[in-house]
């Protein structure tokens, strides 16, 4: 019975170990890097501010802009763009001209971001110039914290098979009296 009693506790301690980090983000502080794209559009990477990696939750943000003649753009929401995990665009592109974009977000954190665009036509680029920048950005982001993940779950296996081993061991021994 206390061993049923041990290995159940343990293994909530586990869940709850495990559990935690994912609960915790949403309390942690995001960080939003806004730039103009060199045509007319806006993208945001969105990390974390602590550690810096990439935040794989979805993002619920929007993008107003204001230009210096007075027009206003906006409220636009912001989607994912495919080419990477955290980033993100405007879903309509900027009119041509010098804008002030803020971009808010709202989920996983509550978010600001202000900057300066210049929206403008692009000229045409010969494709075998941009293909070692796709080739670049291509390549997967690597997560630092797995490796600490890991750890942590491995540890605590270990952890909970040596309590579960100790308890059954004391078991036999008290049978054995």
């Amino acid at each position: 019975m206390r061993l049923r009693y041990a290995v159940t506790v343990v293994l909530a301690g586990l869940g709850l170990l495990l559990g935690a980090p994912a609960a915790s983000a949403q309390d942690r502080p995001i960080k939003l890097e806004v730039v103009g794209d060199g045509g007319h559009n806006v993208n945001v990477l969105v990390t974390w501010k602590e550690g810096g990696t990439p935040v794989t939750e979805i993002v619920e943000a929007t993008l107003v802009a204001t230009a210096a003649d007075g027009r206003s753009f906006g409220p636009v929401p912001l989607r994912s763009s495919p080419e990477g995990q955290n980033l993100y665009h405007s879903a309509q592109p900027l009119p041509s001209g010098e804008w002030e974009v803020t971009v808010t977000t709202t989920k996983p954190a509550n978010a600001r971001k202000t900057t300066k665009v210049t929206a403008q036509d692009i000229a045409a680029v010969p494709v075998a110039a941009t293909a070692p920048a796709r080739d670049a950005a291509a390549a997967p982001a690597s997560d630092g914290d797995l490796p600490l993940k890991i750890g942590v779950i491995v540890l605590a296996a270990v952890l909970a098979l040596a309590v579960w081993i100790g308890l059954a061991r004391r078991q036999r021994a008290d049978i054995r009296r």
